[in-house]
């Protein structure tokens, strides 16, 4: 467990990775990704993780949806659970990277690029979910040749496609600037404008192409609500901010090194507050058709709360993804321990899952005319499978990109010990 008394190491503010005859892509990170007994273990889990739901991918590819349990009532199923989660995970950190290299907190750099990282791999594996959930994998090249200007999807995939490139040139500027190559005003200048241009793009461009794609389906109850927007947002940043919070944590132990106290405070100071924003939405999502009494919307809450789906919704949504995490962070004692946050972040990540889960599938069990049966629905083991190789694959990627660059070296800036006496953690990190 990491103390407050702790001190970072300081790195000076000259080029550190500058070697003669050598590009910069070809020159080792500063500091291992991770120790060597760990890589012993980690990448062959991923790999036999990745290997066994390959098999099913394969399945997927051989004989189609024809394995999977989605029916003509419930077309939309975990992989479209999965889709809005990543994507989701993808803007969350995005949009936390612009305001790092924005408002130039140069502290938080090193989170800044593993945001960054985690936003693009994240948008590939969650457009991988979408694309085997929609049956000819082959023609997805249609969707970027064919463009009609009424179709969410046509704009969403536009859209996806410039925050991709903006997101990875943003990477590739993030590690020059740790390189310390070419000159810094000149680096940070650019990052300060395609944050400019990446955090509209993120939150409109990302996450409304997101949720037009669901409020166009009118006839599904709290899918079109005014709030639906909002409560992507909102998630995303929290999911974004948690994930980051445990990613940092594991990369610093399993690197044998201890994780910075004082970025995780600030990191859980943002987590706590989206904690109590995704509160207040949880309730007025929630509370609004209850008070309305929309008979629709009521069938869906009841499924939601009491039916097949009630553990998603009060284990992993309510508890997991809002009560345990709040009060963690609230106990200055478990606060002030980096490995409690970290659990606390953990419980978010997972409960956001819960949350993505309860956004697809209760609207498709309720029929849609009066008279029809309930639906039923649970993820086949072949879409559990795809899932797994689709997932364990973006981590190994991750894993291998973070062993090869800077992503979680320490800012290249001198850093105060944290016994330094402090105001605030957000002018601790400027």
């Amino acid at each position: 467990m990491s103390t407050s008394t702790e001190s970072r190491p300081v790195t000076p503010t000259a080029a550190v990775d500058e070697t003669p005859g050598k590009r910069w892509w070809s020159v080792p990170p500063k500091l291992p990704f991770l120790t060597r007994r760990n890589r012993m273990w980690w990448y062959p889990l991923l790999v036999v993780v990745a290997g066994l739901g390959a098999v099913a991918m394969l399945l997927r590819l051989i004989n189609g949806l024809a394995m999977t349990e989605l029916t003509t009532q419930v077309p939309w199923g975990a992989w479209v659970a999965f889709y809005i989660y990543f994507v989701g995970l993808s803007a969350g950190p995005a949009i936390l990277s612009s305001l790092v290299f924005g408002f130039r907190l140069k502290q938080a750099e090193g989170i800044g690029r593993s945001a960054l990282l985690l936003a693009a791999l994240s948008l590939g594996v969650g457009l991988a979910f979408i694309g085997v959930d929609m049956g000819r994998l082959d023609r997805a090249i249609n969707v970027m040749l064919f463009f009609h200007w009424t179709s969410p999807l046509s704009w969403a995939v536009r859209s996806y496609m410039v925050y991709l490139v903006i997101v990875v040139v943003q990477l590739v500027y993030a590690i020059r600037l740790q390189r310390g190559m070419g000159d810094d005003n000149n680096n940070r200048r650019v990052l300060k404008i395609l944050s400019a241009i990446g955090l509209p793009l993120a939150i409109i461009g990302v996450l409304g192409a997101e949720g037009a794609l669901f409020a166009v389906v009118s006839a599904r109850g709290t899918w079109s609500g005014g709030l639906f927007p909002v409560i992507l947002l909102a998630s995303a940043i929290l999911a974004g901010a948690a994930m980051l919070i445990v990613i940092h944590y594991l990369v610093e132990r399993g690197s044998g090194r201890r994780p910075n106290a004082r970025l995780m405070r600030f990191m859980s100071g943002i987590l706590l507050a989206g904690l109590f924003v995704d509160a207040g939405l949880t309730f007025y999502e929630y509370g609004i058709p209850l008070l309305a009494r929309n008979h629709h919307e009521t069938q869906i809450l009841d499924v939601m709360m009491f039916g097949p789906y009630a553990w998603t919704f009060w284990i992993l949504q309510i508890a997991l993804g809002l009560v345990l995490p709040i009060i963690i962070l609230m106990i200055p004692k478990l606060r002030a321990s980096t490995g409690w946050v970290a659990a606390a972040a953990g419980m978010v990540v997972v409960g956001i899952m819960g949350v993505r889960f309860n956004i697809v599938l209760p609207p498709q069990i309720t029929p849609v005319l009066n008279g029809y049966p309930n639906a039923h629905y649970f993820p086949s083991l072949m879409e559990w499978g795809v899932a797994a190789f689709l997932i364990a694959g973006g981590v190994l990627v991750y894993s291998l990109v973070s062993a090869w660059q800077p992503i979680h070296d320490p800012a290249r800036v001198s850093i105060i010990p944290d016994t330094a006496p402090t105001t605030s953690p957000a002018r601790e990190l400027s």
